[in-house]
């Protein structure tokens, strides 16, 4: 019997790209041997997607959020529900991610031909790449300073897996066994950190977490303009957005550093508040200095 998956998704306002999402899965589940199933949490879009979504996929177990739980915490919900079900393996899959028709047979043969080798469960991530360039968008990555434990660098390989400390959860395979022993993304996080936790956390319990081989569906890069990264924007603005949810929200931020950080995690919390008002400081500087 194959076994059964379950994919775990949020929401809000891209009924387009939701539906495109859901039908490139459903395909490339039943290439796979597998009855598409998924739980979504809709989380107060006004745009229609809840009732799109029960139309043209009814395979879909829909629940409803308040336009308050952002990603983190709309996978959370959508995950707990997915355990209580029960299944073989939960696909965390964003809805804005198009998967190829291949991709849960990779994930899957990748996952059971490591399961072997090592003995125990892994979980497996899908790396995406832009449609129109090429290239790599989002997958796994890995921390090659120890002193620098948070300066994630991107890990992918065209043919073979390569093991990862961190992740994108964009599309992760995790089987149901690390589920129960890890537990539920982390719902303190308010809207993105909690895949790398979920990572970190895995790999603390004794899993592996590893990159499957190129690529499993295609993702645009979220642009850096308007965030507290573009430098075009006054300081002001910049503060205003690294301090809200979807930039690096003190409370998520300090949970995160304070788990993973050990003895210096003081030092890694506030370090990009203090790059960010320092940076800024330092290009005003420069713009005074040249006009000179």
């Amino acid at each position: 019997m194959p076994d059964r998956l379950i994919a775990v998704m949020t929401s809000f306002n891209r009924r387009a790209a939701t539906l495109a999402c859901l039908a490139r899965f459903g395909a490339a589940a039943r290439q796979a041997g597998i009855e598409p199933n998924a739980i979504l949490v809709d989380d107060g879009s006004t745009d229609g997607t809840a009732v799109a979504v029960r139309k043209q996929h009814p395979w879909v177990e829909m629940m409803a959020g308040d336009g308050t739980l952002f990603w983190n915490r709309g996978m959370h919900q959508a995950q707990a529900r997915a355990m209580e079900r029960g299944a073989d393996y939960l696909l965390w899959l964003n809805d804005d991610t198009d998967l190829l028709p291949d991709a849960i047979v990779i994930l899957l043969n990748i996952e059971r031909t490591l399961r072997h080798k090592h003995g125990k469960p892994v979980m497996i991530v899908g790396s995406t790449a832009d449609r129109e360039t090429g290239r790599l968008t989002y997958g796994g990555h890995i921390a090659p300073q120890r002193w620098r434990p948070f300066s994630y660098q991107r890990t992918w390989h065209a043919t073979e897996p390569v093991e990862c400390h961190a992740m994108n959860g964009n599309v992760v395979l995790i089987p149901m066994q690390i589920a129960h022993a890890v537990g539920n993304l982390d719902p303190v996080f308010e809207h993105a950190m909690g895949d790398i936790d979920y990572a970190l956390r895995a790999r603390a319990k004794g899993f592996r977490v590893f990159v499957a081989p190129g690529f499993v569906g295609h993702c645009s890069n979220n642009s850096a303009s308007g965030t507290y990264r573009d430098s075009n924007l006054p300081l002001s603005t910049r503060w205003k957005k690294i301090m809200s949810r979807k930039g690096l929200p003190p409370r998520s931020w300090s949970h995160f550093t304070r788990r993973h950080g050990g003895l210096a995690w003081p030092i890694y919390f506030i370090w990009p508040y203090f790059k960010l008002i320092v940076g800024e400081v330092n290009r005003i500087k420069l713009g005074m200095s040249r006009q000179k």
